[in-house]
């Protein structure tokens, strides 16, 4: 019995190691901020430290091409799904569009997945600081 128990206890040890240190490779907010880059199709995105941002010839879905808008971000943590930043669109040429989700995509990169299941759009670079 005591046997089983120290099993039962290591066993729950070493899942609770494994969900920590899935974890440890989220988004850390304070990294997001900078100018990103797809220099094969001359996008840029700016997130400013001050949760404003300004997008110059981005497309944010495959049925659009690529247009210029602005407005404010704010980063979400999700425990469920994936981290995500809502841009929030207040001008530009998006139309009709209030906001966009935008996917950290390893460090130092963003996506947009205009299809969940579906292949995400070119990603945009973290340019380098000078």
């Amino acid at each position: 019995m005591l046997r089983t128990t120290g099993w039962r206890l290591l066993a729950a040890v070493v899942a609770s190691g494994a969900l920590v240190s899935g974890c440890a490779g989220s988004v850390d907010p304070d990294e997001l901020p900078g100018a990103y880059r797809d220099d094969a199709t001359d996008s840029e995105l700016l997130l400013e430290p001050d949760g404003k941002f300004s997008a110059t010839a981005v497309s944010t879905d495959r049925s659009s091409g690529p247009a210029t808008f602005s407005g404010r971000w704010e980063f979400f943590d999700s425990r469920s799904a994936s981290d995500f930043i809502y841009l929030t669109v207040e001008d530009g040429g998006l139309g009709k569009t209030a906001g966009i989700q935008l996917y950290p995509s390893g460090r130092g990169a963003v996506e947009f997945r205009p299809d969940p299941g579906g292949k995400p759009l070119p990603k945009l670079t973290k340019a380098a600081t000078p």
